[in-house]
């Protein structure tokens, strides 16, 4: 087994960071060709080239087809199993890979080709002794062909985080990463959190640099900041403030607190999402991580004030009243979108709903529950607040726990529909609730049984992310970014583009807490 990593500590704004110092692995990885394994309505064939072995198995298509290996291991703990596999068609070919009694769903979409072999990975844990291995597709069009499966029990020293960030900056310079916006203002902030652990210069580099493209040497950036998504970059500036002392960067920061002055609110004081005449009085679950952490953080690491110390909160609460669902076993989550005029802009109206749009999706609350654990990392102990944000994250975790899908250890994109055969099990999100859960856990806001709920939404995150054959990282399952609706299949519908930056940047920051 690979030695464990020695640590040491840093802190962030009450956060706990882990610092690797050396790192090795002794073990090599164990190839078990496909061909080898016993196989259920599938052949061997050779006429992709490719393949490694005498050849790869071609699955009948239908569901239930199904390769078997039997994996020997000296000692009990977990491995990483990656798959390698072609898939010629447009559709993904998912599998549940069961080990040790446990199955995990797999994502195998596209590879361009027959002849074009990619990877799947998924961490499992094995016993001593034979284990039986069994990938089985779950679609009628069949799994893709399968070349073999490698065990590495010398991967608990892979570090994800790094080969995401690695993988995403060779991908992307700094000036084509993208523009000013809230995907890469999450991405980059979790790039940030691993520069904390890591020391990295060239990451926090790369974060300046882009930033740079829109600050001047004053601190001038012309954003007008008319809505809520447009503020989470801001956190992006805080971070630069943080670790370079440069006003300028505090300079813009203070343009969005400056602006939250007169930001306009519901009659209860909730900041609209949006200062567009389609959206007035309106909250959305995704507004509150858009604003709230940077407005704590503002208060924390540059000016503190009455305005900046209960404001974050207060903001929580309002967007809880509003959004909470109170009855059944959906009590607990929230709807995505709430309009207090009750339209007629918003066609997605349910009154009868509390003028909400009558929907639980998913990344929504995964906002809401990271928003809501950020910010107790902010305020202090003795905060009058903190009680009641405690309280909602007694109510949020339990409902997260409740409706976790048992098959992947993921959430659905529409979280109360996991029957609807149109429902798809979503990335982002559950890197969300996983880091949410995790993080209750650790600081006692939950009991400690729900560290299972955030394991298992851990390995079902992780089996989404591969490396590709350019040995860049690939990560799939994630929500294009979603307006709100009434509309089921809209939902359903949303494009899933690999590497989306809302999946990126929510997988840094779970793995940040759960791989330590």
């Amino acid at each position: 087994m690979g030695r464990l990593r020695a640590i040491t500590a840093a802190t962030l704004g009450g956060l706990l960071f882990l610092q690797p110092v050396a790192v090795s692995s002794a073990a090599a990885a164990t190839l078990y060709e496909a061909e080898n394994g016993t196989i259920s309505q599938g052949v061997v064939e050779s006429n992709h080239a490719g393949f490694t072995g005498s050849g790869f198995v071609n699955l009948d298509n239908v569901a239930g087809s199904s390769v078997e290996w039997t994996i020997q291991a000296a000692d009990p703990g977990p491995v990483t199993l990656v798959l390698r596999y072609a898939n010629g068609t447009a559709a993904d070919r998912p599998m549940t890979l069961t080990a040790g009694g446990t199955g995990t769903t797999l994502s195998f979409p596209g590879t361009g080709s027959w002849t074009t072999w990619r990877t799947a990975t998924v961490r499992v844990t094995l016993t001593a002794g034979a284990n039986a291995v069994k990938a089985t597709s779950t679609t009628a069009n069949g799994g893709p062909n399968l070349d073999s499966l490698s065990v590495d029990p010398s991967s608990t020293g892979t570090d994800w985080s790094r080969a995401v960030v690695d993988s995403t900056m060779a991908r992307f310079s700094p000036s084509t990463l993208g523009g000013w916006s809230y995907p890469q203002g999450l991405y980059l902030w979790g790039q940030y959190l691993v520069y904390r652990r890591t020391g990295e210069p060239r990451y926090l580099q790369y974060i300046k640099d882009w930033a740079d493209r829109f600050v001047d040497s004053s601190g001038g950036i012309s954003q007008s900041f008319g809505n809520l998504d447009s503020m989470q970059a801001g956190n992006v500036l805080l971070a630069l403030y943080r670790e370079t002392g440069q006003a300028r960067y505090r300079t813009a920061a203070a343009k969005i607190r400056t602006r939250l002055n007169t930001y306009p609110r519901t009659s209860d004081g909730g900041w609209w999402h949006s200062t567009s005449t389609s959206r007035e009085g309106q909250l959305w679950g995704d507004g509150v991580y858009m604003v709230d952490p940077f407005l704590a953080r503002y208060g924390a690491w540059v000016a503190a004030d009455s305005f900046t110390g209960t404001e974050p909160a207060r903001q929580l609460e309002i967007y809880w009243s509003h959004l909470r669902r109170t009855s059944g076993q959906a009590a607990g989550l929230l709807y995505h979108a709430y309009d207090e005029p009750g339209g007629p802009t918003a066609s997605w109206v349910k009154p009868s709903l509390g003028n909400t749009n009558g929907i639980s999706w998913c990344r929504a609350m995964g906002w809401f529950g990271m928003a809501v654990t950020d910010i107790l990392e902010l305020i202090p102990a003795d905060h009058p607040r903190r009680a009641a944000l405690i309280d909602i994250l007694r109510e949020l975790v339990p409902a997260y726990a409740r409706w976790q899908d048992p098959a992947t250890g993921r959430w659905w994109q529409v979280v109360t529909e996991p029957s609807n055969p149109s429902n798809w099990t979503e990335t982002s999100c559950s890197a969300m609730y996983t880091y949410t859960i995790s993080r209750a856990v650790e600081r006692g806001y939950v009991d400690a049984s729900y560290r299972a709920n955030a394991e298992r939404g851990y390995q079902g995150v992780l089996a989404q992310v591969s490396l590709g054959s350019d040995g860049r990282t690939n990560l799939v399952g994630v929500s294009e970014g979603t307006n709100a609706s009434d509309s089921l299949s809209y939902y359903f519908g949303r494009a899933r583009p690999v590497n989306d930056f809302h999946g990126l940047g929510a997988f840094l920051i779970m793995n940040e807490q759960l791989s330590r």
